[in-house]
């Protein structure tokens, strides 16, 4: 019997996986005939899959397909293959979606440190942009945060996963009906889903985004969790919190609307309507008005001052190679050369790494380049994390991976008591001017969890004594002028 594969959906085929979670993949699909990249996601489905989770997947999907504006992830096409042993498939879900070429929003902003005002009201208009849409269709997205707001390759926002959504109002007349389904993440989730009673809808992704807002400029959620158990929001309900860092630093517009946003009371909260007209949002944007390149420098801006990008991109050309666009190897990355994804933005955000075959489409910015090959380099970065609580499973003894790399995998929780599932992946990498001794390439790929969080988890694994020494890194930034060896 051969092998299950995967389907072609609309021309596309897939190459690459580039995320998922526990129980989907995403994977990087390309057109051949037509130069073209898109995203597939693929919820896998058994037997054993129930008629709830099913009824799920094909509202996510019927409410998506519906969704139509420059804010929202676009839904291009979706194929089911059932499993019931005829297809030569794997049976799952298959959802064809735009690709969002710039990767997270959040995968760029410095952990405690965020972004500038301007450029936070920047992603925040366009958010409120997409919600509204979203809201004026009657629909309730009921899961915003940070992982579900991606950017596309000119970096514009776009908002992802509709899995929780519920359609709440009817577009002819209008009539909306009351909630009742607890869902979301709790450091986003709002107040009012503590309690057992119906909830109205838009109120609580105008919390959501009120949480959101201040992420980007804190770098950091305000709380884990919205009830007296949490210490920061004890202190936000007594009024005392506005004493401590971050708030004591938040400018006095934007605290207002976040504020508004973030009031208690559904019934007193803000409505999206209302944050259209508040100065912070309504004043000209200062950003909308520059290149994608420029746009890419300012978001990168907290990384670049904090030596998180010296160690992307410390300079590194592999053997025989002389620059990022010297060579594409096969897996779709010659597609993404020719491609609106290859553009300024995902250039000039780093988002293309150099390996040993050439350049690579890599859009997480948690990588590093080390000194000593990968099978010394993984029980390294292993420890190293084992020492910050998180847990490592290997698939085998030598950690050996499908594509010729080694690497494990990863779960544990945050400072926010949010779980995160991923991997390392690591592969050899000789970089050009060496004395020839292998060396590595280390990527930190996130499934799950938020994204700022797996950033700080990242830097605080590359800072460890077990691999810091390892690390390639720009000499400048320590002053010294070229890279060191």
């Amino acid at each position: 019997m051969s092998p299950l594969r995967y389907p072609k959906l609309s021309g596309y085929r897939l190459v690459q996986k580039v995320g998922g979670g526990s129980f989907s993949s995403v994977f990087q699909a390309v057109h051949i005939e037509d130069h073209r990249v898109a995203a597939c996601k693929v919820v896998t489905i058994s037997k054993s899959t129930t008629a709830a989770e099913r009824k799920t997947l094909d509202k996510e999907m019927r409410v998506h397909a519906a969704l139509k504006h420059r804010n929202v992830l676009e839904f291009i096409n979706a194929v089911i293959v059932e499993p019931d042993g005829k297809s030569p498939y794997f049976p799952a879900f298959y959802m064809l979606l735009e690709f969002a070429a710039g990767g997270d929003l959040f995968d760029k902003i410095a952990p405690d440190v965020g972004i500038n005002e301007d450029l936070a009201h920047f992603y925040f208009k366009q958010l409120l942009d997409g919600l509204s849409y979203i809201h004026s269709e009657g629909v309730c997205h009921r899961d915003l945060k940070p992982e579900n707001l991606l950017l596309d390759s000119v970096g514009t926002l776009k908002v992802s996963d509709f899995g929780l959504c519920s359609v709440y109002k009817l577009k002819e007349s209008g009539r909306t009906r009351m909630l009742t389904e607890r869902c979301g993440s709790l450091p986003y989730v709002a107040p009012e889903l503590n309690s057992s009673d119906p909830y109205d809808a838009e109120p609580i992704d105008a919390w959501g985004i009120g949480v959101i807002l201040f992420a980007m400029i804190a770098g950091n959620t305000p709380w884990d969790e919205p009830t007296r158990r949490s210490y920061e929001y004890s202190r936000y309900l007594n009024g005392e919190i506005f004493q401590d860092a971050p708030w004591n630093r938040i400018g006095k517009s934007v605290l207002s609307l976040i504020t508004s946003l973030l009031t208690v009371d559904p019934k007193r909260r803000i409505t999206l309507a209302d944050a259209f007209q508040h100065p912070w949002v309504f004043r000209q944007s200062q950003i909308a008005s520059q290149s994608p390149a420029e746009l890419a420098e300012q978001l990168t801006q907290a990384l670049r001052e904090n030596g998180d990008l010296a160690l992307v991109d410390p300079e590194m050309a592999p053997s025989g190679h002389t620059s990022i666009s010297s060579k594409i190897d096969g897996d779709g990355d010659q597609i993404m050369q020719s491609a609106p994804q290859f553009s300024q933005f995902t250039q000039s955000i780093l988002l293309f790494s150099q390996t040993q075959s050439g350049a690579r489409y890599t859009p997480q910015l948690t990588r590093f380049y080390a000194r000593i090959p990968p099978a010394m380099l993984l029980p390294a970065v292993e420890e190293a994390l084992r020492g910050l609580g998180v847990k490592c499973r290997r698939p085998n003894e030598t950690g050996t991976l499908d594509d010729g790399k080694i690497g494990t995998r990863i779960t544990g929780h945050d400072g926010r008591k949010q779980g995160f599932l991923g991997s390392v992946e690591i592969e050899e990498y000789e970089r050009a001017g060496s004395d020839g001794s292998p060396g590595s390439f280390c990527v930190l790929k996130r499934d799950a969890g938020e994204p700022v969080a797996w950033r700080r988890l990242w830097r605080e694994m590359v800072q460890a004594p077990q691999v810091e020494p390892h690390v390639h890194r720009r000499r400048r930034d320590a002053g010294e002028g070229d890279m060191q060896t």
